[in-house]
């Protein structure tokens, strides 16, 4: 509630001078967040812009309706960060929604090229149930019977439970998983260089930046093929797809990478190049369109 109540105080103090309000929308408790500050916005003659980042917020138009028609009918217009958010709102029916994909500085992430592979596994996400992190152990204990030097390390931020579950299995099948914590992205980024492939193992998504910093380092991506990742990710071309749920398939698809290095590097030059149009530098040019107009 007091955070709440900041955001609601921020936007009032500041409604004589601001021009627009930018709202990160999320789909969980989030989404009531943005949904009382867009209120307050419209109420002060705000022009507001919902930023569409949670993987579930496809459900939650269907859940919320009357809320959502509120919250990003009357906005200013509505930013989809991945061409999938722009198309499942269109198809909800709000025409007022416009593609800005999420920024990153790719000068700060230097690409290594890896011209040999080692089973040297790397998980970066916030520990929820939603992103699914014991699959990536899971896919580690597949991979140990045909690597058993493999070993997998573990990055992000704890938000539930999950994150018991992950070391209780870890530790109960002695299996080589390294947990750090939350890291910076420098330290993070710095930390990729001794991995080899990068896990995606989420059940919902939208357009991670985690998987786009992966792609800008160099780093083969293995992920689910949910939400938003199709759009970001081309299946066989700069990146491996599989099913959710599939530690198995996701094994398998590590495999794939490691049995064939020089395939692996090809995708990850194309990755880099993908990721380029993904650079501030390109991307701050259409916020400067929409906060112009």
């Amino acid at each position: 509630m007091l955070r709440l109540a900041d955001m609601l105080f921020t936007i009032f103090r500041n409604r004589k001078t601001a021009e627009y309000v930018l709202i990160d929308t999320y789909s969980t408790q989030n989404f009531w967040y943005a949904y009382a500050v867009a209120r307050l916005c419209h109420n002060l003659n705000l022009k507001y812009i919902p930023i569409l980042h949670g993987g579930e917020l496809p459900a939650r138009l269907e859940r919320s309706p009357k809320v959502s028609k509120k919250l990003f009918g009357n906005a200013f217009l509505n930013v989809a960060p991945s061409l999938y958010m722009k198309t499942v709102f269109q198809q909800a029916g709000f025409t007022n929604v416009r593609y800005i994909p999420n920024s990153i500085n790719l000068q700060d992430y230097r690409f290594k090229e890896r011209i040999t592979l080692h089973p040297k596994l790397l998980w970066v996400r916030a520990f929820a149930e939603i992103y699914n992190p014991i699959q990536a152990i899971k896919v580690l204990e597949f991979l140990l019977a045909d690597y058993p030097n493999a070993e997998l390390c573990m990055v992000g931020p704890v938000k539930d439970d999950s994150w018991k579950d992950c070391f209780r299995y870890a530790k109960l099948h002695r299996l080589p998983v390294r947990f750090p914590g939350r890291l910076q992205k420098e330290e993070w980024s710095a930390l990729s260089k001794k991995y080899d492939v990068f896990l995606n193992t989420t059940n919902i998504d939208n357009t991670p930046v985690s998987v786009i910093e992966a792609m800008a380092l160099g780093v083969p991506v293995v992920s689910t093929h949910v939400g938003g990742l199709p759009y970001l990710i081309s299946a066989a071309i700069d990146g491996l797809l599989v099913p959710p749920n599939d530690p198995e398939k996701m094994a398998a698809a590590v495999k794939n990478l490691l049995q064939d290095p020089q395939r692996a590097h090809e995708r990850t030059l194309a990755a880099r190049k993908k990721v380029e149009a993904f650079d501030w530098d390109r991307v701050k040019s259409s916020w400067k369109d929409v906060l112009s107009s």
